[in-house]
């Protein structure tokens, strides 16, 4: 289980490496073909989700890596669910049913490693 692990939590990650970091140092203006939502919430919220989802990569992979308080994993699991739910209510509230497949995929994605991790 411990490959298993691994192996999404590596996925997940880097993701939301990539999300993150796109939110952190882009303009809203670059920000918009990919994230039509950025233009309803305040550019520092925005920066600060993406702070919070290069916290959370680096939540997965180092605490178990170190076996530094590897509780932390599972705190970035959970901080991740609760970023994709609150993600799939904005894509509904604007009516882009059709954009929340992404964020599904994730939280079953999220869903795995939080198991997995509580299962290591």
């Amino acid at each position: 289980m411990e490959i298993s692990y691994w192996i999404v939590a590596a996925l997940l990650a880097l993701f939301f490496l990539y999300a993150g970091g796109k939110k952190v140092v882009q303009s809203q203006e670059r920000l918009r073909p990919m994230m039509g939502w950025v233009d309803t919430v305040p550019m520092p919220f925005v920066r600060a989700i993406g702070v919070l989802e290069v916290l959370g990569a680096a939540g997965l992979i180092l605490p178990p890596l170190t076996g530094i308080a590897p509780w932390l994993a599972v705190a970035a699991a959970i901080g991740f669910a609760v970023i994709q739910v609150s993600a799939t209510v904005l894509h509904l509230r604007r009516g882009e049913g059709n954009a929340i497949w992404l964020n599904l995929v994730l939280l079953a994605l999220i869903g795995v490693t939080l198991w997995l991790a509580i299962a290591n």
